[in-house]
């Protein structure tokens, strides 16, 4: 809703940036090259796997010891957050150099 009717470039950039990384499926999707409902919600509802995934995994690697504590899930969480995220801006990289430009 806040990109709706939007004219500035740095909003614009940013709200782009903030949706690819909450949901990172969206550029396997195509998006923004691609539209439709469909292929949104697709992509929306396997991002949602994905973190569920994450949180998932992070879960059994802190509790692996017999002491489980809310930093050690937070610690492993942020790993795997920080991976998720590194591979979205490399996707995004190659995506600009195979395009030729049109994202960066």
């Amino acid at each position: 809703l806040l990109l709706r009717d939007n004219t500035s470039t740095l909003r614009g950039v940013a709200g782009f940036v903030l949706v690819t990384l909450g949901a990172p499926v969206l550029t396997v999707a195509g998006v923004p090259f691609r539209s439709g409902a469909g292929l949104y919600a697709a992509a929306v509802g396997v991002s949602a796997t994905l973190w569920f995934a994450v949180g998932l995994v992070a879960a059994r690697r802190a509790t692996r010891d017999t002491i489980a504590t809310w930093s050690r899930f937070w610690g492993e969480y942020a790993m795997l957050l920080a991976s998720v995220w590194v591979g979205t801006a490399l996707a995004m990289v190659a995506a600009n150099l195979v395009l030729g430009r049109t994202l960066i």
